[in-house]
């Protein structure tokens, strides 16, 4: 579940464990290659995914001039 962590409840001021409140999701998710589904809750956000082929493949080093390639 993506929300704040320092409450069980979705109000960062709230904290600990407090009693009597709502919980309110605003978006459910899917993580299709984890093979997952979660909860958003309050104003939470998540990172975003990494690409399935790093951007390290693409830089390299001209080892004549000694200047980095693919970088922009």
């Amino acid at each position: 579940m993506a929300k704040t962590q320092y409450s069980f409840s979705h109000v960062a001021s709230q904290k600990g464990a407090p009693s009597g409140f709502v919980l309110p999701i605003r978006d459910v998710r899917a993580s299709i290659g984890a093979g997952f589904i979660y909860p958003l809750v309050g104003t939470m956000s998540t990172m975003p995914g990494l690409p399935t082929r790093p951007c390290f493949y693409d830089i390299d080093l001209n080892t004549t001039t000694g200047r980095v390639i693919g970088l922009s």
